[in-house]
């Protein structure tokens, strides 16, 4: 996952809290899914696909802003900060809610916010006034929060808990499907293809047609959200009128022990895993944030083919989740995510320092190694947290709010040094403090069990 392309599970059953980091195996005497759910099934594994596409085209709106309205990188960058805020502020309202009223509404109310964030859009290209925008990003994150967190656990307990990885597993398939064809739609659809120089630019503003040319920029935006939000609205009303099994754990009994922050302070591997997971999402948006723009600095491509080279590297990511799976057969999760790693700060120092052709396919190649980090921290997090697994997959949920504070990073020592490339330290640190995380601080110094 990417917490672009996967969620983060708050309320799995113990067979499932670590299935990012240890291969499932593969129960053939299992149902995928139980009798008689096969439509509910269906429509929530969609929405593993749906997610992915919003949270991607932010990667190309950064670039389409930019343009539109003439804005800084720095100021570009709030796309990711005002989406990924939306799941910081709602992830733990969007658990309490789904504990009360049960996955069914949890999901209706997360397709109703992205929907109705979606056609926001609309009115916002009307207006023209990037703030708007920037709000319509924060109503699609909220409700993104809100199918992220239901999906994942919902999925793993729909059926044989044997079979509950498998179930996992091909529903996060769908979600670099969703991020590639993400990068696809924003590229044929949003990307005009018109890249004016400053000659230009002075031309059309001195025959006042160049707010013509921005007005023109910003409503491309308009169809592809208009369509994001009217599927979301017809799917939330599909699964509305869909019955849907009950989740033997979907609600909790009241006089159960649900855990307490401060127990939580006794788990070191824990709280590292919190700031792995910070660093790791921020590392992840940034650089594909930027990575449009990397591609214009560095190589010279227009803005539809630096739209297929990010299309390229989702696909990387994609293919990195399988290896990986494959690999954690023969190799330990956290060793295997230590040299991944490593082999992402090797990548990134030849993009810092030497940006051009070898420093793009470098950037390019970090989505392969990142594709195992966000599971296997999520993971490894939350080993022997007891009553307390729920509440720290809570917050390992809110730590993606690393999104929405490294990009707009990246963009302000982009800004102020003048170079795209030195920004691309930021997620050189970040897989530093990540390769650490896996070698170091993933081991669990604090075994006692905690009180019940």
């Amino acid at each position: 996952m990417n917490p672009k392309a996967e969620a983060s599970p708050t309320s799995l059953p113990a067979s499932s809290q670590t299935s990012s980091s240890h291969p499932p195996t593969v129960a053939t005497s299992s149902r995928l899914f139980p009798a008689g759910h096969l439509v509910p099934f269906i429509l929530v594994v969609v929405l593993f696909f749906l997610w992915a596409i919003p949270n991607n085209l932010n990667d190309v709106l950064i670039r389409q802003f930019m343009k539109s309205f003439s804005i800084t990188r720095f100021q570009a960058g709030l796309v990711q900060s005002a989406s990924y805020m939306g799941y910081f502020l709602l992830a733990m309202p969007a658990a309490f809610l789904m504990r009360r009223v049960g996955y069914k509404l949890g999901f209706v109310t997360g397709l109703a916010l992205l929907g109705v964030g979606a056609l926001l859009f609309w009115p916002a290209a009307l207006v023209g006034r990037y703030s708007f925008f920037l709000f319509a990003l924060f109503v699609i994150g909220s409700g993104l929060s809100f199918l992220e967190t239901a999906a994942n656990p919902f999925i793993a307990q729909l059926g044989d808990p044997d079979s509950s990885e498998r179930r996992l597993n091909f529903a996060q398939a769908f979600n670099p499907i969703g991020a590639m064809a993400a990068a696809l739609i924003g590229t044929v659809f949003i990307f005009s293809g018109v890249e004016l120089t400053p000659q230009q630019v002075a031309g059309q503003q001195a025959s006042h047609t160049y707010q013509a040319y921005l007005r023109y920029e910003t409503l491309r935006v308009v169809k592809p959200y208009v369509v994001i939000g009217a599927f979301a609205l017809i799917w939330a009303l599909l699964i509305l009128r869909t019955k849907f099994p009950p989740i033997h754990s979907e609600h909790e009994d009241e006089s159960g022990d649900r855990g307490h922050l401060r127990d939580l302070l006794r788990h070191p591997h824990f709280l590292l895993a919190v700031v792995a997971q910070f660093f790791y999402v921020g590392a992840q948006v940034g650089t594909w944030s930027y990575f449009i723009s990397y591609v214009q600095d560095y190589a010279h491509q227009s803005e539809k083919i630096a739209g297929y080279f990010l299309t390229g590297t989702l696909a990387a990511f994609g293919v990195g989740r399988f290896a990986s799976a494959w690999l954690m057969r023969f190799i330990n999760p956290s060793k295997l995510m230590g040299a991944y790693g490593v082999a992402n700060i090797l990548l990134l120092t030849v993009a810092v320092l030497m940006p051009g052709r070898l420093g793009i396919w470098c950037v390019f190649l970090t989505s392969f190694f990142m594709s195992v980090m966000f599971p296997t921290i999520f993971a490894l997090g939350l080993k022997g947290l007891g009553p307390n697994t729920k509440l720290g997959g809570s917050l390992l949920v809110m730590a993606i709010v690393g999104g929405a504070v490294l990009t707009p990073l990246m963009g302000f020592i982009s800004e102020q040094t003048h170079s795209l490339a030195l920004a691309y330290s930021v997620p050189l640190l970040a897989y530093a403090i990540i390769a650490l995380y896996s070698f170091w601080g993933s081991q669990r110094r604090n075994p006692a069990a905690l009180p019940g």
